[in-house]
Protein backbone atom coordinates (compact mmCIF):
# COMPACT_ATOMS: atom_id res chain seq x y z
CA UNK A 1 0.00 0.00 0.00
CA UNK A 2 1.37 3.39 -0.96
CA UNK A 3 2.40 5.88 1.71
CA UNK A 4 -0.79 7.67 2.58
CA UNK A 5 0.87 10.64 4.18
CA UNK A 6 2.46 11.59 0.86
CA UNK A 7 -0.97 11.86 -0.73
CA UNK A 8 -2.75 13.46 2.19
CA UNK A 9 -5.36 15.99 1.22
CA UNK A 10 -5.47 18.83 3.69
CA UNK A 11 -8.77 20.20 2.46
CA UNK A 12 -11.41 19.06 4.94
CA UNK A 13 -14.58 17.49 3.56
CA UNK A 14 -16.46 17.54 6.83
CA UNK A 15 -18.72 20.56 6.42
CA UNK A 16 -20.97 21.22 3.46
CA UNK A 17 -20.05 24.21 1.33
CA UNK A 18 -22.54 27.01 1.93
CA UNK A 19 -22.71 30.14 -0.15
CA UNK A 20 -22.54 33.32 1.96
CA UNK A 21 -24.37 36.38 0.68
CA UNK A 22 -22.22 39.48 0.42
CA UNK A 23 -24.36 41.34 2.91
CA UNK A 24 -26.68 40.25 5.69
CA UNK A 25 -28.68 42.50 7.97
CA UNK A 26 -26.53 43.40 10.94
CA UNK A 27 -29.30 42.51 13.38
CA UNK A 28 -29.15 38.92 12.19
CA UNK A 29 -25.61 38.47 13.47
CA UNK A 30 -25.80 40.76 16.49
CA UNK A 31 -28.25 38.36 18.12
CA UNK A 32 -25.47 35.80 18.66
CA UNK A 33 -22.20 36.61 20.35
CA UNK A 34 -19.34 34.88 18.55
CA UNK A 35 -17.40 34.74 21.81
CA UNK A 36 -20.33 33.08 23.56
CA UNK A 37 -20.74 30.70 20.62
CA UNK A 38 -17.12 29.60 20.83
CA UNK A 39 -17.44 29.18 24.59
CA UNK A 40 -20.52 27.01 24.15
CA UNK A 41 -18.72 24.73 21.69
CA UNK A 42 -15.64 24.49 23.90
CA UNK A 43 -17.63 23.72 27.07
CA UNK A 44 -19.74 21.13 25.30
CA UNK A 45 -16.75 19.27 23.94
CA UNK A 46 -14.78 19.47 27.18
CA UNK A 47 -17.65 17.91 29.11
CA UNK A 48 -18.43 15.22 26.57
CA UNK A 49 -14.78 14.22 26.27
CA UNK A 50 -14.67 13.90 30.05
CA UNK A 51 -17.33 11.15 30.07
CA UNK A 52 -15.69 8.93 27.47
CA UNK A 53 -14.73 5.31 28.04
CA UNK A 54 -11.13 4.94 26.87
CA UNK A 55 -11.96 7.62 24.31
CA UNK A 56 -15.22 6.01 23.12
CA UNK A 57 -18.92 6.64 23.62
CA UNK A 58 -22.30 4.96 23.92
CA UNK A 59 -25.70 6.46 23.03
CA UNK A 60 -26.89 7.61 26.44
CA UNK A 61 -25.45 8.20 29.90
CA UNK A 62 -27.55 9.09 32.91
CA UNK A 63 -26.88 12.48 34.47
CA UNK A 64 -25.22 10.87 37.49
CA UNK A 65 -22.96 8.94 35.04
CA UNK A 66 -23.93 5.65 36.70
CA UNK A 67 -25.79 4.00 33.82
CA UNK A 68 -25.02 3.76 30.11
CA UNK A 69 -26.89 2.53 27.04
CA UNK A 70 -26.12 1.68 23.48
CA UNK A 71 -28.24 -0.84 21.61
CA UNK A 72 -28.77 -2.26 25.11
CA UNK A 73 -27.48 -1.45 28.58
CA UNK A 74 -23.68 -1.17 28.52
CA UNK A 75 -21.03 -1.72 31.16
CA UNK A 76 -18.06 0.53 31.83
CA UNK A 77 -15.90 -1.40 29.32
CA UNK A 78 -18.24 -1.06 26.32
CA UNK A 79 -18.55 1.58 23.62
CA UNK A 80 -20.69 1.86 20.50
CA UNK A 81 -19.37 1.94 16.95
CA UNK A 82 -22.81 2.45 15.46
CA UNK A 83 -23.98 6.05 15.13
CA UNK A 84 -24.48 8.17 17.20
CA UNK A 85 -21.62 6.47 19.03
CA UNK A 86 -17.86 6.78 18.82
CA UNK A 87 -17.18 7.58 15.13
CA UNK A 88 -20.02 10.11 15.01
CA UNK A 89 -18.85 11.81 18.21
CA UNK A 90 -15.27 11.79 16.92
CA UNK A 91 -16.42 13.47 13.71
CA UNK A 92 -18.14 16.16 15.79
CA UNK A 93 -14.86 16.81 17.63
CA UNK A 94 -13.02 17.00 14.32
CA UNK A 95 -15.58 19.38 12.90
CA UNK A 96 -15.13 21.64 15.92
CA UNK A 97 -11.35 21.55 15.49
CA UNK A 98 -11.73 22.60 11.88
CA UNK A 99 -13.68 25.76 12.70
CA UNK A 100 -11.98 26.69 15.99
CA UNK A 101 -8.42 25.46 15.56
CA UNK A 102 -8.51 24.46 19.22
CA UNK A 103 -6.01 21.67 19.96
CA UNK A 104 -8.21 20.17 22.70
CA UNK A 105 -10.84 19.30 20.11
CA UNK A 106 -8.28 17.50 17.95
CA UNK A 107 -7.04 15.66 21.04
CA UNK A 108 -10.58 14.47 21.76
CA UNK A 109 -10.95 13.28 18.16
CA UNK A 110 -7.66 11.41 18.38
CA UNK A 111 -8.83 9.68 21.57
CA UNK A 112 -11.99 8.53 19.81
CA UNK A 113 -9.89 7.20 16.92
CA UNK A 114 -7.62 5.28 19.28
CA UNK A 115 -10.67 3.70 20.93
CA UNK A 116 -11.76 2.45 17.50
CA UNK A 117 -8.25 1.28 16.63
CA UNK A 118 -8.10 -0.76 19.85
CA UNK A 119 -11.41 -2.35 18.89
CA UNK A 120 -10.55 -3.05 15.25
CA UNK A 121 -10.66 -6.79 14.70
CA UNK A 122 -8.30 -9.07 12.80
CA UNK A 123 -10.32 -8.67 9.60
CA UNK A 124 -9.87 -4.89 9.72
CA UNK A 125 -13.44 -3.93 10.64
CA UNK A 126 -15.96 -3.64 13.44
CA UNK A 127 -19.33 -4.75 14.72
CA UNK A 128 -21.75 -2.38 16.44
CA UNK A 129 -20.00 -2.48 19.83
CA UNK A 130 -16.47 -2.69 21.19
CA UNK A 131 -16.05 -4.53 24.49
CA UNK A 132 -12.58 -3.81 25.77
CA UNK A 133 -12.70 -6.63 28.30
CA UNK A 134 -13.74 -9.34 25.82
CA UNK A 135 -12.20 -10.96 22.74
CA UNK A 136 -12.66 -9.04 19.51
CA UNK A 137 -15.41 -10.08 17.13
CA UNK A 138 -14.52 -12.48 14.33
CA UNK A 139 -16.81 -10.89 11.78
CA UNK A 140 -17.43 -7.47 10.27
CA UNK A 141 -20.76 -5.68 10.08
CA UNK A 142 -21.78 -3.33 7.27
CA UNK A 143 -25.16 -2.77 8.94
CA UNK A 144 -26.22 0.69 10.13
CA UNK A 145 -22.98 2.40 9.02
CA UNK A 146 -20.92 0.55 11.61
CA UNK A 147 -17.67 -0.39 9.90
CA UNK A 148 -18.21 2.28 7.25
CA UNK A 149 -18.70 5.12 9.76
CA UNK A 150 -15.54 4.12 11.63
CA UNK A 151 -13.45 4.13 8.45
CA UNK A 152 -14.77 7.50 7.26
CA UNK A 153 -13.94 9.10 10.59
CA UNK A 154 -10.43 7.64 10.66
CA UNK A 155 -9.77 8.84 7.12
CA UNK A 156 -11.07 12.33 7.93
CA UNK A 157 -8.78 12.51 10.98
CA UNK A 158 -5.90 11.31 8.82
CA UNK A 159 -6.17 14.58 6.90
CA UNK A 160 -5.34 16.51 10.09
CA UNK A 161 -2.61 14.45 11.76
CA UNK A 162 0.34 12.21 10.92
CA UNK A 163 0.06 9.05 12.98
CA UNK A 164 1.47 5.62 12.10
CA UNK A 165 -1.15 3.70 14.09
CA UNK A 166 -3.90 5.61 12.32
CA UNK A 167 -2.33 4.98 8.91
CA UNK A 168 -2.05 1.25 9.60
CA UNK A 169 -5.65 1.04 10.80
CA UNK A 170 -6.90 2.78 7.65
CA UNK A 171 -4.80 0.53 5.41
CA UNK A 172 -6.28 -2.56 7.04
CA UNK A 173 -9.81 -1.18 6.87
CA UNK A 174 -9.63 -0.25 3.20
CA UNK A 175 -8.06 -3.62 2.38
CA UNK A 176 -11.09 -5.14 4.10
CA UNK A 177 -13.48 -3.07 2.00
CA UNK A 178 -11.93 -4.41 -1.20
CA UNK A 179 -11.75 -8.01 0.10
CA UNK A 180 -15.40 -7.96 1.18
CA UNK A 181 -16.74 -6.51 -2.07
CA UNK A 182 -18.81 -9.12 -3.87
CA UNK A 183 -18.15 -10.33 -7.39
CA UNK A 184 -21.21 -8.39 -8.58
CA UNK A 185 -19.78 -5.17 -7.09
CA UNK A 186 -22.02 -4.83 -4.05
CA UNK A 187 -21.24 -5.45 -0.40
CA UNK A 188 -22.82 -8.00 1.93
CA UNK A 189 -24.57 -7.38 5.21
CA UNK A 190 -21.83 -9.24 7.11
CA UNK A 191 -18.35 -10.54 6.31
CA UNK A 192 -16.94 -13.18 6.03
CA UNK A 193 -19.68 -15.28 4.36
CA UNK A 194 -22.08 -17.12 6.65
CA UNK A 195 -24.13 -19.13 4.18
CA UNK A 196 -27.36 -17.18 4.67
CA UNK A 197 -28.97 -13.86 3.72
CA UNK A 198 -26.18 -11.93 5.44
CA UNK A 199 -24.06 -12.81 2.39
CA UNK A 200 -26.42 -11.01 0.00
CA UNK A 201 -25.69 -7.63 -1.53
CA UNK A 202 -27.60 -5.44 0.92
CA UNK A 203 -29.06 -1.96 0.47
CA UNK A 204 -31.13 -2.23 3.64
CA UNK A 205 -30.18 0.44 6.20
CA UNK A 206 -28.05 2.02 3.45
CA UNK A 207 -25.39 -0.69 3.77
CA UNK A 208 -24.03 -0.49 0.22
CA UNK A 209 -24.66 3.27 0.09
CA UNK A 210 -22.42 3.74 3.14
CA UNK A 211 -19.76 1.49 1.60
CA UNK A 212 -19.82 3.70 -1.47
CA UNK A 213 -19.33 6.77 0.73
CA UNK A 214 -16.23 5.12 2.19
CA UNK A 215 -14.73 4.43 -1.21
CA UNK A 216 -15.61 7.90 -2.49
CA UNK A 217 -13.74 9.43 0.45
CA UNK A 218 -10.83 7.06 -0.18
CA UNK A 219 -10.66 8.28 -3.78
CA UNK A 220 -10.86 11.93 -2.71
CA UNK A 221 -8.21 11.61 -0.03
CA UNK A 222 -5.77 9.11 -1.57
CA UNK A 223 -6.73 8.61 -5.25
CA UNK A 224 -5.37 5.07 -5.49
CA UNK A 225 -6.32 3.01 -8.56
CA UNK A 226 -7.73 0.15 -6.45
CA UNK A 227 -10.23 2.53 -4.86
CA UNK A 228 -11.32 3.91 -8.22
CA UNK A 229 -11.71 0.35 -9.51
CA UNK A 230 -13.86 -0.52 -6.50
CA UNK A 231 -16.12 2.47 -7.15
CA UNK A 232 -16.44 1.55 -10.80
CA UNK A 233 -17.53 -1.97 -9.86
CA UNK A 234 -20.18 -0.82 -7.40
CA UNK A 235 -21.37 1.86 -9.82
CA UNK A 236 -22.02 -0.88 -12.35
CA UNK A 237 -23.83 -2.86 -9.66
CA UNK A 238 -26.15 0.08 -8.99
CA UNK A 239 -27.00 0.21 -12.68
CA UNK A 240 -27.63 -3.50 -13.25
CA UNK A 241 -29.54 -4.08 -10.00
CA UNK A 242 -32.24 -1.56 -10.91
CA UNK A 243 -35.35 -3.58 -11.74
CA UNK A 244 -36.93 -3.20 -15.18
CA UNK A 245 -40.04 -1.15 -15.97
CA UNK A 246 -42.80 -0.92 -14.91
CA UNK A 247 -41.08 -1.15 -11.48
CA UNK A 248 -37.72 0.59 -12.03
CA UNK A 249 -36.69 0.67 -8.39
CA UNK A 250 -34.36 -1.40 -6.22
CA UNK A 251 -34.79 -4.21 -3.71
CA UNK A 252 -33.37 -4.32 -0.18
CA UNK A 253 -31.14 -7.30 -0.92
CA UNK A 254 -30.06 -9.42 -3.88
CA UNK A 255 -28.84 -13.00 -4.08
CA UNK A 256 -25.89 -14.20 -6.14
CA UNK A 257 -28.12 -14.34 -9.24
CA UNK A 258 -29.01 -10.66 -8.88
CA UNK A 259 -32.56 -11.50 -7.85
CA UNK A 260 -34.44 -9.73 -5.03
CA UNK A 261 -34.27 -12.16 -2.12
CA UNK A 262 -35.67 -12.88 1.32
CA UNK A 263 -33.73 -11.59 4.32
CA UNK A 264 -35.50 -11.90 7.68
CA UNK A 265 -38.95 -13.51 7.74
CA UNK A 266 -40.65 -10.13 7.51
CA UNK A 267 -38.39 -8.82 4.72
CA UNK A 268 -39.63 -10.35 1.44
CA UNK A 269 -38.24 -10.00 -2.07
CA UNK A 270 -39.81 -6.75 -3.20
CA UNK A 271 -39.22 -3.34 -4.74
CA UNK A 272 -38.43 -0.85 -1.98
CA UNK A 273 -39.22 2.87 -2.36
CA UNK A 274 -36.96 4.02 0.50
CA UNK A 275 -34.02 2.04 -0.90
CA UNK A 276 -34.76 3.52 -4.31
CA UNK A 277 -34.57 7.08 -2.95
CA UNK A 278 -31.26 6.28 -1.23
CA UNK A 279 -29.85 4.89 -4.45
CA UNK A 280 -30.90 7.93 -6.47
CA UNK A 281 -28.95 10.12 -4.05
CA UNK A 282 -25.94 7.82 -4.32
CA UNK A 283 -26.09 7.88 -8.12
CA UNK A 284 -25.94 11.69 -8.04
CA UNK A 285 -23.04 11.51 -5.58
CA UNK A 286 -21.18 9.26 -8.00
CA UNK A 287 -21.95 11.65 -10.84
CA UNK A 288 -20.59 14.59 -8.83
CA UNK A 289 -17.36 12.71 -8.22
CA UNK A 290 -16.83 11.13 -11.62
CA UNK A 291 -18.81 13.44 -13.97
CA UNK A 292 -20.02 10.31 -15.79
CA UNK A 293 -23.52 10.98 -17.08
CA UNK A 294 -24.40 7.28 -17.19
CA UNK A 295 -25.10 7.50 -13.43
CA UNK A 296 -27.98 9.88 -14.14
CA UNK A 297 -29.78 7.62 -16.61
CA UNK A 298 -31.71 5.49 -14.06
CA UNK A 299 -33.12 8.52 -12.23
CA UNK A 300 -36.08 9.74 -14.36
CA UNK A 301 -37.82 6.35 -14.55
CA UNK A 302 -37.34 5.72 -10.84
CA UNK A 303 -38.78 9.13 -9.92
CA UNK A 304 -41.86 8.53 -12.05
CA UNK A 305 -42.38 5.13 -10.42
CA UNK A 306 -42.08 6.61 -6.95
CA UNK A 307 -44.82 9.13 -7.70
CA UNK A 308 -47.10 6.40 -9.05
CA UNK A 309 -46.97 4.08 -6.02
CA UNK A 310 -47.71 6.55 -3.22
CA UNK A 311 -50.28 5.11 -0.81
CA UNK A 312 -53.67 6.79 -0.25
CA UNK A 313 -52.46 7.91 3.22
CA UNK A 314 -49.62 9.89 1.62
CA UNK A 315 -46.91 7.44 2.70
CA UNK A 316 -44.93 4.81 0.80
CA UNK A 317 -44.93 1.10 1.56
CA UNK A 318 -41.58 -0.29 2.57
CA UNK A 319 -42.17 -3.33 0.35
CA UNK A 320 -43.96 -3.27 -2.99
CA UNK A 321 -44.86 -6.65 -4.46
CA UNK A 322 -42.99 -7.61 -7.61
CA UNK A 323 -45.33 -7.55 -10.57
CA UNK A 324 -48.56 -6.46 -8.85
CA UNK A 325 -47.36 -3.23 -7.21
CA UNK A 326 -49.31 -4.03 -4.03
CA UNK A 327 -47.98 -3.07 -0.59
CA UNK A 328 -46.57 -6.08 1.27
CA UNK A 329 -46.86 -6.61 5.03
CA UNK A 330 -45.27 -9.67 6.62
CA UNK A 331 -45.36 -10.67 10.25
CA UNK A 332 -42.73 -12.96 11.71
CA UNK A 333 -42.72 -16.56 10.40
CA UNK A 334 -43.41 -15.13 6.90
CA UNK A 335 -47.10 -14.67 7.58
CA UNK A 336 -48.53 -12.20 5.09
CA UNK A 337 -51.21 -9.81 6.34
CA UNK A 338 -53.28 -7.13 4.63
CA UNK A 339 -52.25 -4.02 6.58
CA UNK A 340 -50.17 -2.75 9.48
CA UNK A 341 -53.25 -3.07 11.70
CA UNK A 342 -53.07 -6.86 11.26
CA UNK A 343 -49.47 -7.10 12.47
CA UNK A 344 -48.52 -8.13 15.98
CA UNK A 345 -47.72 -5.13 18.17
CA UNK A 346 -43.98 -5.92 18.18
CA UNK A 347 -43.82 -5.74 14.38
CA UNK A 348 -46.27 -2.87 14.12
CA UNK A 349 -44.18 -0.59 16.36
CA UNK A 350 -40.70 -2.04 15.80
CA UNK A 351 -40.40 -1.78 12.04
CA UNK A 352 -41.22 0.91 9.47
CA UNK A 353 -43.60 -0.80 7.04
CA UNK A 354 -44.75 2.60 5.77
CA UNK A 355 -42.54 5.67 5.50
CA UNK A 356 -42.82 9.37 4.66
CA UNK A 357 -40.68 10.06 1.62
CA UNK A 358 -42.24 13.17 0.06
CA UNK A 359 -39.60 15.60 1.34
CA UNK A 360 -36.71 13.37 0.31
CA UNK A 361 -38.19 12.76 -3.14
CA UNK A 362 -38.64 16.51 -3.57
CA UNK A 363 -34.98 17.01 -2.65
CA UNK A 364 -33.94 14.42 -5.22
CA UNK A 365 -36.04 16.22 -7.86
CA UNK A 366 -34.43 19.56 -6.98
CA UNK A 367 -30.90 18.21 -7.02
CA UNK A 368 -31.46 16.32 -10.27
CA UNK A 369 -32.92 19.43 -11.90
CA UNK A 370 -29.96 21.48 -10.67
CA UNK A 371 -27.54 18.98 -12.18
CA UNK A 372 -29.33 19.01 -15.53
CA UNK A 373 -29.49 22.81 -15.49
CA UNK A 374 -25.86 23.05 -14.34
CA UNK A 375 -26.91 25.05 -11.30
CA UNK A 376 -24.22 24.61 -8.68
CA UNK A 377 -24.81 27.30 -6.05
CA UNK A 378 -27.91 28.35 -4.14
CA UNK A 379 -29.19 31.84 -4.75
CA UNK A 380 -28.37 34.70 -2.39
CA UNK A 381 -32.00 34.77 -1.32
CA UNK A 382 -32.01 31.07 -0.43
CA UNK A 383 -28.75 31.42 1.50
CA UNK A 384 -30.02 34.39 3.47
CA UNK A 385 -33.09 32.36 4.44
CA UNK A 386 -30.90 29.52 5.65
CA UNK A 387 -28.81 31.96 7.66
CA UNK A 388 -31.82 33.50 9.35
CA UNK A 389 -33.27 30.08 10.10
CA UNK A 390 -30.14 29.02 11.96
CA UNK A 391 -30.14 31.92 14.41
CA UNK A 392 -33.05 30.82 16.63
CA UNK A 393 -31.74 27.25 16.54
CA UNK A 394 -28.30 28.42 17.66
CA UNK A 395 -29.76 30.54 20.44
CA UNK A 396 -31.93 27.68 21.66
CA UNK A 397 -28.94 25.31 21.78
CA UNK A 398 -26.82 27.84 23.64
CA UNK A 399 -29.61 28.56 26.13
CA UNK A 400 -30.16 24.85 26.77
CA UNK A 401 -26.55 24.18 27.75
CA UNK A 402 -25.90 24.15 31.49
CA UNK A 403 -22.85 25.49 33.33
CA UNK A 404 -21.02 22.16 33.04
CA UNK A 405 -21.38 22.14 29.26
CA UNK A 406 -24.13 19.49 29.23
CA UNK A 407 -27.29 19.20 27.18
CA UNK A 408 -29.59 17.11 29.32
CA UNK A 409 -32.35 15.19 27.58
CA UNK A 410 -35.50 14.92 29.66
CA UNK A 411 -36.93 11.52 30.40
CA UNK A 412 -40.21 12.13 28.54
CA UNK A 413 -38.46 13.28 25.38
CA UNK A 414 -36.06 10.35 25.55
CA UNK A 415 -38.87 7.82 25.81
CA UNK A 416 -40.76 9.28 22.86
CA UNK A 417 -37.70 9.02 20.60
CA UNK A 418 -36.47 5.57 21.64
CA UNK A 419 -39.42 3.19 21.27
CA UNK A 420 -37.17 0.16 20.87
CA UNK A 421 -35.59 0.45 24.34
CA UNK A 422 -36.69 -2.10 26.91
CA UNK A 423 -37.80 -0.21 29.96
CA UNK A 424 -38.05 -0.93 33.63
CA UNK A 425 -39.25 1.35 36.39
CA UNK A 426 -35.80 2.36 37.62
CA UNK A 427 -34.48 3.58 34.27
CA UNK A 428 -37.70 5.38 33.39
CA UNK A 429 -37.19 7.93 36.15
CA UNK A 430 -33.78 9.15 35.00
CA UNK A 431 -32.86 11.97 32.64
CA UNK A 432 -29.83 11.40 30.44
CA UNK A 433 -27.09 12.82 28.24
CA UNK A 434 -27.50 11.87 24.60
CA UNK A 435 -24.72 11.41 22.04
CA UNK A 436 -27.21 12.14 19.26
CA UNK A 437 -28.18 15.46 20.84
CA UNK A 438 -24.53 16.35 21.40
CA UNK A 439 -23.63 15.58 17.78
CA UNK A 440 -26.57 17.53 16.40
CA UNK A 441 -25.91 20.57 18.59
CA UNK A 442 -22.15 20.73 18.08
CA UNK A 443 -22.43 20.31 14.32
CA UNK A 444 -25.04 23.03 13.97
CA UNK A 445 -23.03 25.41 16.17
CA UNK A 446 -19.91 24.68 14.13
CA UNK A 447 -21.70 25.31 10.84
CA UNK A 448 -22.94 28.63 12.15
CA UNK A 449 -19.51 29.64 13.48
CA UNK A 450 -17.95 28.69 10.17
CA UNK A 451 -20.43 30.97 8.37
CA UNK A 452 -19.67 33.81 10.73
CA UNK A 453 -15.93 33.46 10.23
CA UNK A 454 -16.24 33.30 6.46
CA UNK A 455 -18.36 36.45 6.48
CA UNK A 456 -15.86 38.29 8.65
CA UNK A 457 -13.08 37.42 6.22
CA UNK A 458 -14.91 38.98 3.27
Amino acid sequence: MFKRQMLRVYAFLILPLIYIPEKLPAAQTDEVSIEALRSCINKGIAFFHSISTQGGYVYYVTVDLERRWGESEADAQTIEVQSPGTPAVGMSFLQAYRVTGKADHLHAARDAAYALIRGQNALGGWEHTIRFNRPKARRVSFDDDQTQGAIRFLMALDQAIDDDALTQAIDRALDLMIAAQLDNGGWPHMFPPRGDYHDYATFNDQGINDCIRVMMDAVRYYDAPEYRASLKRVGRFLMISQLPPPQPGWAQQYNAYLQPAWARDFEPPAVCPAVTVNNLVTLMDLYDLTHQSLYLKPIPDALRWLEQIRLPNGLWARFVELGTGKALYYDRDRIRVDSTADLHIERRTGYAYETALSQRIEQVHERFDAIRNRKEEPSSQDSAKAWRKMIPQVRAIMDAQDEQGRWITSNDRYRRHTPGVRWNGEYETQDRISSAVFNRNIRLLCRFLDLCQQRNEE
